[in-house]
This record gives structure tokens, C-alpha cells and sequence, in this order.
């Protein structure tokens, strides 16, 4: 396995052409492992936009596009075969820009997600548009009734930098098959993951506008989905403060606005669980420096087992490895930029100020690149800030519980409900306690929830809508119901 990125693609595809930026200007992409930069990428500019809207939007109104469900199919499959031939080139470049460890590739960040476009190109194939109602009455006559789902239109698609080609491919394969057209702006972390798709979709037979990637090192360019009248769905993958963002600037032209948006889920290990096999498992809230929006980083441990408990995590923290994400024996990597090292430094010291007990970690880690040690806070007050809100590092808090009713408490006592575990030795009781927690998602005992048929999002500010799976598709669905009169 090389992860040397030999030739990545770093210009827009923008009307079905690969362009530089409007001003020729090209911004740095930046290795967070090292803090060197790895090359440049197109500056898009609010220009480029601009012909990317007005693209799409011809695209949707004057071709068959949302119509021609096997041309839709066709490309897809393209498309996944574009993205399974740049495996390597793929993995190599969202480790060298996100800091993604490769031991993770597989799973969340390149080879699962390259196969998640298969699923699309079904979904384009066999989706029905149309299904008949019963007939009703009205005015002494039985009506008969067709419903019918349509592509909603022109979509504008927002993404992070945590997991970049997973989520690009999350919004972008839904959104062609179901018939829109649409967007993609990248965040300027991580922007070849975006532009090098663009490669791939040069040699597909992907219709003119259809889809457009505009990269941009300015964060204003992407609002211009968010606010343009062309635009009728916006889709954004990130923060709950720059969701919020969204959902105000889509208000004044009544634009349907879906989100996935933070967490801060709580792991709840009952006092029946086995706990030198299930504590450990809480070091994972460092997987890829804990920039993750569903990874648990409040768990809750029966008071009665407290010191107990401190005992497990302790040793576990202080045995995780992190460093350099080219090495398959790491799971943690840098922080995505010295920015984002310092807000987690930031809420560290914030910790320590409001009386969480230091348990491991609390410093930044070696190296030229942005790291933070595993950080493990004990004694830590459900109110807190630490406790309250989404860090987005490797910092996991530790907060007792007296019995099942305080820890559904505490686990609710939040702003989110994006996700969230059970530990118990009684699978029953298990199930009790996950249906009263008010999240997307929640694993009993290990298991996994993670699969592109999988609706995934969250209450609260966790977000709106779901990404993936059949709901997933119905999010770029309007929907319309045709009468008739009755058969003669």
C-alpha cells in the first residue's frame, strides 16, 4: 500500500469542465501531521459559483436528467468504477489532508464509503416513482389517486473535513439519484478529496452541469447555496453554529434545508456490565483525534463501581497509541489544523478551571503536527462546559450515576441527541434504557449501526433530516399526488 499522492486532481470541475478559479489564485493544503503543506488547490470564487448555480439549474430545467433514471444509473456506476480504480490515490490524499489514520481507511473513510456509490446507482435503477392510492369519494364519485416522487431540484452540498470522500459521496450519490442536480463546496481543509472526484466524473458521461465541486478557500463562496433563489435544497454536514447559519440564510426564499450536525453522546455502562471488558472500549472517543460527530465522549459509570472504573479507563488512556497516521498501529491522528489544536487546548484548560479531576493527557502532543494527547477528565459535572458541549478532540469525561433513571438524565441533559451505547449484561435492560434516550442512534452491547441503508441523524440540534438509506434518498424527493376520475 503506497500513500505517497502522486497526482492528485487540485481544479474545480465546474459545467462539466476541470477550470482553476476565476482570479487563477490556488490556496495551500496543509498536512496536519507535519504542518507543511502538500501542494495548492483552486481558489473558486464567488464567480465560480455563480456559473456552477446557473449550470446546474439549466441542467435540471432544460434536460431529461431527473427523468431518465437509467442514464442516472449509468453514470453512477461510472462514477463507482472512477472511484474504485483511484482507491489508492483517494486514501493517500485523506490521509495526507485530514490526518486520517490509515488503519481507519477502510471502514469509515475509503474503501466502505467508494462502495456506499453502488448503492446509489441501485437505488437510481429500481426506485418507483409513481404507486397508486385507494380511491376515495367526493361528491358522490370514487377518485383514484397517484402519488409521485420527483427530484426536488438544484441542491447545494456542504462538507467537512473529518471525513471528506465519505461525506462527499454521502450527498452526492443520493442527490444524482434520485434525479437533482447539484454543488458540492468542500471544506478548504480537506478540499483535494473534493477535486480529485472531479477526475472521475471528467470521464463519465455525466450531462453538462449536472454536478459541479467548487473549492474555495473562502467559507462565504459556500454561502451563496445557502441564500441564491436557484438553489432548493441545501444539505450541510458540521457544526451546529454554522448549521444554524444555514437554516437563517435559506429562510428567506423557503428553501428545504437538511442537517447533520454536532454531538456530545453518552456511553452509559450499567452496573451489571462487565467492566474490565467493555471500559477500555472508551479510548476509541481518541480514533482520529476525536474529530468524529457520533463518537461517545461523555461516559457515564455506575457510582457504586466509580473508583473501580477510574482504575480501567486510566490504564486504557495512558496505553492508546496516537502519532503519525501513516502508521497502520495508530488510530489517532493530528487535529485537523493548529486552529482546531488549539480549541481543543482551549476546552482542556476550561476543564481543569472548572474542577474536572486530570486523569490522563491535557497537553499537546509531540511532533511539528497538531496533536493532543488522549485526555481523560474524571469527576466531571453533567453541567459543565466540558460536559455540555462538543469538543470535537480526544477528550473523553467521565461523570457517575446512581441507577438507570439518573443516567437517562444525564445522557438527555444535552442540546444533542445524535448518538450514543448501552452496556449491560442484560440485553433487556439494555433496551429499556435505549428507548428512553433521545438519539438517532444508540449501540446495545458492541453493536454496530453503521451501514449506508442506515438512516443516520439526530434530535434536538443534532440536526434535521437523515443521510443515507431509503430516508436518506427521500430527502431530495418532493412529493406529489396526480387525480383521476374514476375508470370507465
Amino acid at each position: 500500500m503506497s500513500l505517497e499522492v502522486l497526482a492528485p486532481e487540485t481544479r474545480n470541475f465546474i459545467d462539466g469542465e476541470l477550470v482553476e478559479g476565476s482570479t487563477g489564485k490556488r490556496f495551500e493544503n496543509i498536512n496536519p501531521a507535519s504542518g507543511e503543506s502538500i501542494g495548492t488547490c483552486a481558489d473558486g470564487t464567488s464567480l465560480d459559483m455563480e456559473t456552477a448555480i446557473a449550470a446546474a439549474r439549466k441542467a435540471f430545467d432544460e434536460t431529461d436528467w431527473s427523468r431518465n433514471a437509467p442514464l442516472r444509473a449509468k453514470c453512477l456506476r461510472q462514477i463507482h468504477e472512477g472511484l474504485q480504480s483511484e482507491t489508492e490515490q483517494l486514501r493517500a490524499i485523506v490521509t495526507a489532508e485530514a490526518g486520517a489514520p490509515v488503519a481507519l481507511s477502510s471502514f469509515m473513510q475509503i474503501d466502505g464509503p467508494i462502495e456506499h456509490m453502488a448503492y446509489w446507482a441501485e437505488k437510481a435503477a429500481t426506485f418507483e416513482a409513481e404507486s397508486e392510492m385507494s380511491d376515495i369519494p367526493f361528491f358522490g364519485q370514487q377518485n383514484r389517486r397517484i402519488l409521485r416522487r420527483e427530484a426536488v431540484g438544484v441542491v447545494g452540498a456542504i462538507t467537512p473535513w473529518n471525513v471528506p470522500l465519505y461525506l462527499n459521496i454521502a450527498k452526492i450519490g443520493p442527490a444524482l439519484a434520485s434525479g437533482c442536480t447539484a454543488i458540492l463546496k468542500p471544506a478548504p481543509d480537506t478540499p483535494w478529496s473534493a477535486t480529485h472526484i472531479g477526475k472521475i466524473l471528467a470521464q463519465t458521461d455525466l450531462p453538462r452541469g449536472v454536478l459541479s465541486i467548487v473549492a474555495s478557500s473562502d467559507h462565504l463562496v459556500g454561502e451563496a447555496l445557502s441564500t441564491d433563489p436557484r438553489i432548493d435544497l441545501v444539505t450541510f454536514t458540521g457544526s451546529t453554529a454554522t448549521g444554524k447559519r444555514i437554516m437563517s440564510c435559506a429562510a428567506d426564499t423557503v428553501k428545504k434545508v437538511f442537517l447533520e450536525l454536532g454531538g456530545k453522546s453518552a456511553s452509559i455502562v450499567l452496573d451489571d456490565a462487565n467492566l474490565e471488558a467493555v471500559l477500555p472500549q472508551a479510548a476509541m472517543t481518541c480514533v482520529h483525534g476525536g474529530q468524529g460527530c457520533a463518537i461517545t465522549t461523555r461516559w457515564l459509570v455506575p457510582r457504586a463501581r466509580y473508583e473501580e472504573a477510574l482504575g480501567i479507563l486510566e490504564k486504557a488512556f495512558s496505553n492508546w497509541n496516537f502519532g503519525d497516521p501513516t502508521d497502520p498501529t495508530n488510530m489517532q491522528g493530528p487535529q485537523v489544523s493548529k486552529r482546531q489544536q488549539e480549541r481543543v487546548l482551549a476546552y482542556i484548560e476550561k476543564g481543569k478551571a472548572d474542577g474536572a479531576r486530570l486523569i490522563a493527557g491535557g497537553a499537546a502532543g509531540p511532533g511539528p503536527g497538531f496533536y493532543v494527547q488522549p485526555t481523560l477528565f474524571a469527576d466531571v459535572d453533567p453541567a459543565s462546559t466540558i460536559a455540555q458541549e462538543e469538543i470535537f478532540g480526544p477528550v473523553c469525561c467521565v461523570i457517575p450515576f446512581d441507577d438507570d433513571d439518573d443516567a437517562v438524565r444525564i445522557a438527555n441533559d444535552s442540546v444533542y441527541g445524535l448518538s450514543g451505547s448501552i452496556h449491560s449484561g442484560s440485553e433487556e435492560r439494555a433496551l429499556d434504557v435505549a428507548r428512553r434516550i433521545r438519539t438517532g442512534t444508540i449501540a446495545l452491547n458492541g453493536g454496530q449501526w453503521f451501514h449506508v441503508d442506515t438512516p443516520f441523524g439526530g434530535y434536538k440540534q443534532s440536526g434535521l433530516g437523515r443521510e443515507n438509506g431509503q430516508m436518506g434518498f427521500e430527502e431530495y424527493l418532493e412529493t406529489k399526488v396526480m387525480s383521476l376520475p374514476p375508470r370507465s
